[in-house]
């Protein structure tokens, strides 16, 4: 299941991630990880020092590997300089898989050590001084779409990832790649906001959407954020003595976390778990296709120097049944 976190800065989508992602850990779940957020806070908040942190390999930066091995004998695509972050998987491509090792694992995930169990950590890496005025932070979260787009996950398996603040996601078809998007909002007008954005620019996609209530103090609270978003307000989450804890740098063992977080975390993956019967490859390949196009007329022909569209494979349908090419 391929789950995003969303929502605006200071939210606590990242803190709600890490949450999730001990839970599935603890559960047994195999587990991959990717902070997508240009601010690197997902490390930490799965427990790691600021040299951990500092030592993550960055996905932006082995993006010729990541191609390459994408690409893999696909007579489509011409080269790793004609890939864009959206070229599409065709007969010939090489995809990734949840539990496999493989060369852009080797290259970008490291193990992270979580009560239970471990989970593989990807991250865009940080943006830079040497970015600045010549890059764009898309040049970092375009190797994460690529990724998505030649993934191929099955039932029990998670990729969660902590995306961009507030609605930046919808600069890409990254928002599109998801089973399902947990959209965290405080109780207030602001929190909701970016609810509204997502809401607005996501109807078109079948991009299943779920609120989730972070900071919530009350019945008042609760009140006011079911007025705001309805049925789409999945879960609510309050005070945590274990989370201050955790943004102190002494988390305690997982098991210890307040009763009715846990049963948060529960709901959370019961939603996701129930969206699997719910997916359409046809679509999600359609909606590939669809921002690949977009983006290929926008910038990417005039900047390789190749017409893109090119890349479409028109018979190939991504899905679970589809061999990798050795």
């Amino acid at each position: 299941m391929k789950i995003a976190f969303v929502g605006k800065g200071g939210s606590g989508k990242t803190t709600l991630s890490s949450l999730f992602i001990r839970h599935l850990t603890a559960a047994g779940a195999p587990v991959v990880a990717i902070d997508a957020d240009i601010n690197q806070h997902l490390g930490p908040a799965l427990g790691l020092d600021d040299a951990q942190t500092t030592a993550l390999p960055a996905m932006g930066q082995r993006l010729t590997l990541i191609k390459e091995y994408l690409r893999g004998s696909n007579p489509r695509i011409a080269s790793t300089a004609t890939m864009i972050k959206t070229t599409p998987p065709g007969e010939g491509s090489r995809l990734v898989r949840v539990r496999e090792p493989n060369p852009v694992y080797d290259a970008c995930a490291r193990p992270v050590e979580l009560d239970g169990g471990a989970v593989r950590l990807m991250v865009t890496g940080s943006f830079t001084d040497a970015d600045l005025g010549v890059a764009c932070y898309h040049s970092k979260t375009g190797a994460v779409e690529l990724y998505l787009n030649h993934l191929v996950d099955g039932p029990d398996e998670y990729v969660v990832v902590d995306m961009t603040a507030g609605s930046d996601s919808f600069a890409s078809g990254m928002f599109t790649r998801f089973d399902i998007t947990f959209l965290v909002a405080e109780p207030t007008r602001k929190g909701v906001s970016v609810y509204r954005q997502y809401k607005e620019y996501a109807q078109d996609f079948g991009v299943v959407l779920k609120v989730v209530g972070n900071k919530v103090q009350g019945q008042d609270d609760i009140d006011f954020l079911r007025a705001e978003v309805g049925d789409d307000l999945l879960v609510t989450v309050g005070h945590s003595d274990w989370v201050r804890a955790m943004e102190k740098g002494r988390p305690p063992r997982f098991e210890l976390l307040e009763d009715a977080n846990n049963r948060a975390l529960r709901t959370l993956r019961v939603a996701a778990d129930a969206t699997y019967d719910l997916r359409d490859w046809e679509r999600y390949t359609r909606q590939m296709v669809h921002f690949h196009l977009k983006n290929a007329h926008s910038w990417g022909n005039e900047r390789t120097g190749a017409d893109l569209a090119a890349q479409i494979d028109p018979g190939f349908v991504l899905n679970e049944g589809v061999a990798t090419p050795v």
